[in-house]
């Protein structure tokens, strides 16, 4: 019994002192609440006074600028030297002043410069007298391009930009620089319109405006080469329309001396050249989301010289001689692609394809001698396309297959096939290898033999490059 008693008393002694530490406890959390809220409403307070007497700095620091630099009151004009619609007519100037103050900073005036180098190491099973190439059979080594990019703003309302690239030449290895491109670029025109002038790529198509270490495969299609002259470089104005709708559409219309970047494209410029013998090119295109994960984009595409003045003609193997008197090229270009939502640096597909129709008319001459009667006129038409497929499975990887099938634009009986497929490994940004293989076929009537190549392309980036490798 008295055991019990005494366990009894040390329970409700123990009880009794923990309830003593829970008082105490809630007593120094309610102490410190209150400490944090005195220190709180303090430092409110001070925040406040800080502001106020900043705000009362600033209004007497804005009136007496006013009062310094307004114009005395005239009593033509009272309105416009008083009053606060004054003041922030004046306060707008001074923005302006300070913004263009900060233009003189030597950073501003900088370009953005950039250098690409690009190397296709390749061998083919056949000569170059043999396959119509301009490069050699067996091993070849092509320092296919080193571009040297350079662009910055010209001013508040344009951009200019300009392309130097040089190429060796196939025969002695040695690479001669030019401007490959040079234009000005507006950027601040009313009614969504763009401006450019100058020597650059003219819109056409979805790849003829594209370099060559842009493409998604390591050469250009065989009907770009064929129909375009490789990248459609044009000397002369362009003017592009984003089309005030909710529906995203682009239209872009444009005219030059030439359309073209290889012989025989160029125009020969002739002694005198009339409206007639410029080229007229001109791009509609459009885009669409499919589903949040698939995109289409379509366009289509026009180019007209009324009078080429002679692009130097072509000889086909029965010996006629063809000259062409007016060049006209239609075009049609899709492309389909899935870019996840999510892990789209990882996955991607693309489908692209583009058909261009040539209808050019051509002085035939069947023996070559100008002007002894024999000659005639006609139109010749021919088709062709590319069509290929890539699909990326990692960051660094991805692979696809590009087919390519043209009619010779003066004889349509002469027809060439390619298949290609690719492999690219992407090191980082500016680094990427390109393994491909290509099995070329020729009809008999081009005299051609097939063949078969493998190449393999290096190209890297070094510094600022505005158009890099996008999906295409």
């Amino acid at each position: 019994m008295i055991l019990t008693s005494v366990l009894c008393a040390g329970a409700m002694a123990s009880r009794a002192q923990e309830t003593n530490e829970v008082e105490q406890l809630k007593r120094q959390l309610e102490q410190m609440r209150r400490s944090f809220e005195e220190t709180q409403r303090e430092q409110r307070q001070q925040i406040e006074a800080l502001t106020k007497k900043l705000d009362e700095l600033t209004a007497k620091q804005q009136a007496a600028a006013i009062l310094t630099s307004a114009p005395p009151a005239t009593a033509a004009a009272p309105e416009q030297s008083t009053g606060p619609e004054w003041a922030n007519r004046l306060a707008e100037k001074v923005d302006q002043v300070v913004e263009a103050q900060k233009k003189v900073l030597p950073s501003e005036f900088n370009p953005a410069i950039g250098f690409v180098g690009e190397t296709v190491f390749g061998y083919r099973s056949r000569g170059s007298d043999q396959t119509g190439s301009d490069r050699p059979g067996g091993f070849d080594v092509f320092q296919r391009s080193m571009e040297l990019n350079i662009a910055a703003s010209v001013d508040p309302f344009a951009k200019g930009y300009a392309v130097i690239n040089g190429t060796a030449d196939s025969a002695t290895g040695e690479a001669t620089l030019g401007f490959e491109e040079a234009a000005l670029q507006t950027t601040s025109l009313p009614w969504n319109l763009e401006l450019k002038g100058g020597r650059f790529f003219g819109e056409f198509g979805r790849l003829g405006y594209i370099h060559d270490h842009e493409l998604p495969f390591v050469n250009r299609p065989l009907v770009l080469d064929r129909y375009i002259g490789g990248e459609s470089r044009t000397d002369g104005l362009q003017l592009n329309w984003l089309l005030p709708t909710a529906h995203y559409i682009s239209l872009t219309a444009g005219l030059g001396d030439q359309f073209g970047a290889d012989s025989p494209n160029p125009n020969n410029p002739g002694t005198t050249r009339h409206f007639s013998g410029v080229n007229y090119f001109g791009r509609l295109s459009t885009y669409f989301d499919l589903t949040p994960n698939w995109q289409l984009e379509a366009g289509i595409s026009g180019l007209i010289n009324p009078s080429t003045v002679d692009r130097g003609g072509a000889i086909t193997n029965s010996g006629t001689t063809l000259t062409e008197k007016e060049r006209r090229l239609a075009g049609f270009d899709l492309k389909v692609s899935y870019v996840p939502l999510q892990n789209n640096q990882f996955r991607s597909f693309t489908w692209g394809t583009e058909v261009l129709y040539s209808d050019n008319r051509y002085r035939f001459d069947p023996d070559g001698i100008a002007d002894n009667g024999d000659e005639s006129f006609g139109n010749v038409g021919s088709l062709g396309l590319y069509s290929y497929v890539t699909y990326k499975w990692h960051r660094q990887w991805s692979a696809g297959f590009l087919f390519d099938w043209v009619q010779d634009a003066g004889n349509r009986s002469d027809q060439t096939y390619a298949y290609s497929p690719y492999i690219t490994w992407a090191l980082s940004h500016w680094n990427q290898l390109r393994l491909q293989y290509t099995h070329t076929a020729h009809d008999a009537v081009s005299g051609q033999r097939p063949d078969d190549a493998l190449y393999l392309q290096w190209a890297w980036i070094v510094g600022s490059h505005s158009h890099g490798w996008q999906q295409r």
